[in-house]
């Protein structure tokens, strides 16, 4: 009845129009409808003049289409695939019926199979494409579209990892459009900037937004630098430029907040720079050491080291034997301010300062030691990613030689045999071997296992040196502890008490 009753309902109103036109338009004896004196105004236009009179004198919004148009052209789908091989024999009665199956790619043969969808952009006109190095790893094949429809197989010139970052090369492509990459560092937040990709498959969709924050960590990896932004990015992103409102990419979007809406972020463009030329020559990137761990510089931490409380910088934990830190004088405890004038806000900064800078290159460090500010200068060497392993695990009992203390902790003696376990080249320090989950050091994030090196700037070589040092601290007082956690040292302040 509901279908029938809304067949009637049309009927009618066509009638009812039907009737209207026939009200008000001359019709000629042959059926032709009359040219109208006055057609009904059944809606409103404006007129076609330049500059059409708004309300309350509001002035549109100029349109961002002619700047997309021109971006589009050099924007392209990423989509991959992988061959996957049948595993033979794993069901007898399949061997058995095989001869009789024919070759169907299922029986024991290699298929390819769609792996995923992402972006990029093509960054030179002999077919340079820039795009996430999640995008393609693990790919045996890699297919890039152009807007124009243009399909070519890319192939990996170089990648990168630990920025996500990876340059392809579109065979047997040339004269390509392409795009200008601008200056990261300018974006301000607040900034308009646009987001074209392919978000599920959806080619070439265009997002708009702005700059909602810049140098975001969000533990994608070790030189996390990203660029927040609340234009819209999805799944098929990954890999797509990042335009600022002059066209220019300013970074690579590469993911988003998994339980969030208008969180998107992207690696800046300035880090890709210093990347490309390296992926290109050699496939790989050589990063910058310094020898050392750091951390960030806590309030307790500063008042502990007699630092200004808004001090701000990278805390020198410990100092690779034999590295660039250590053959340029820099010591435990110093901490870094600034890198050849640029100042430094936190670890996370220095680190992918240096990181980025080449092996041999020599920098200018400000450090505050004991207070004072010094240069020290350093000649930055290749990044070795080997070190010292130490066995966190070993002794964490308590037994004969341990001991609590008011830290809410108890200690180890550390043997010639623990210190073999552990890797050390000598006995030193005093092990955790039970931590109170309700006292201070557990409030502080000291772990079982971990060596403690020096009690307020001063080392631990035995039992006593910690009895005596921790006995010599008032009870409410921080207490500075230097400690050893698997291959890097760091600083906890810990209140007595």
């Amino acid at each position: 009845m509901s279908f029938k009753r809304g067949v009637l309902v049309g009927v009618a109103t066509s009638v009812a129009i039907a009737a209207s036109v026939a009200a008000t338009t001359p019709v000629s004896f042959d059926g032709s409808v009359a040219e109208a004196k006055s057609a009904p105004a059944l809606w409103h236009e404006r007129n076609d003049s330049p500059q059409p009179v708004l309300a309350n004198g509001f002035s549109p919004l100029p349109s961002l289409a002619p700047l997309i148009k021109d971006l589009k052209p050099a924007v392209v789908s990423v989509s991959t695939s992988s061959v996957v091989r049948r595993r033979r024999g794993v069901d007898p009665f399949e061997e058995f019926f095989r001869p009789y199956m024919g070759n169907d790619p299922r029986n024991g043969q290699s298929r390819v199979v769609p792996r995923g969808q992402g972006s990029g952009f093509v960054i030179h006109e002999s077919g340079l494409v820039l795009t996430n190095n999640h995008v393609i790893d693990g790919a045996d094949r890699i297919d890039v579209k152009l807007a124009d429809g243009r399909e070519f197989e890319g192939k990996v010139v170089g990648r990168d990892p630990k920025t996500d970052v990876a340059l392809l090369r579109l065979e047997n492509a040339r004269n390509l459009p392409t795009v200008y990459l601008g200056d990261s560092d300018k974006a301000d937040v607040g900034d308009w900037v646009v987001a074209i990709g392919n978000p599920f498959g959806l080619s070439h969709s265009v997002s708009v937004g702005i700059v909602s924050a810049k140098e975001r960590f969000i533990g994608a990896g070790p030189y996390d630098d990203f660029i927040q932004t609340d234009a819209a990015i999805n799944p098929g992103n990954s890999g797509g430029p990042l335009f600022n409102a002059r066209g220019e990419v300013i970074g690579i979007n590469t993911a988003i907040a998994a339980h969030g809406q208008g969180i998107g972020f992207a690696v800046p463009i300035n880090l890709v720079k210093v990347l490309v030329p390296q992926l290109e020559e050699t496939g790989t990137v050589a990063r910058g050491w310094l020898g050392v761990a750091i951390q960030d510089l806590t309030p307790e931490l500063a008042r502990s080291l007699k630092l200004p409380q808004k001090s701000k910088g990278a805390l020198i934990a410990d100092v690779v034997a034999g590295g660039p830190a250590e053959r340029a004088g820099l010591q435990h405890g110093d901490l870094v301010v600034s890198v050849d004038g640029r100042e430094i806000d936190d670890y996370a900064q220095l680190s992918r300062t240096i990181a980025l800078l080449p092996p041999g290159k020599a920098i200018r460090l400000g450090v505050l030691r004991d207070g004072k500010r010094t240069d020290v200068d350093v000649a930055v060497a290749a990044r070795d990613d080997q070190g010292r392993v130490l066995d966190a695990k070993a002794e964490r009992r308590d037994g004969p030689g341990s001991e609590a203390g008011p830290l809410g902790i108890s200690v180890r003696e550390v043997t010639p045999e623990v210190a073999r376990s552990m890797r050390l080249a000598r006995p030193m320090g005093v092990l955790v071997a039970g931590v109170a989950s309700d006292g201070p050091a557990a409030r502080a994030g000291i772990n079982e296992g971990d060596l403690i090196l020096e009690v307020n700037r001063r080392p631990v070589r035995s039992l006593r040196d910690w009895r005596d040092l921790v006995g010599s601290v008032s009870a409410g007082e921080m207490v500075l502890l230097r400690l050893q956690r698997g291959e890097s040292a760091i600083y906890v302040a810990v209140r007595n008490g």
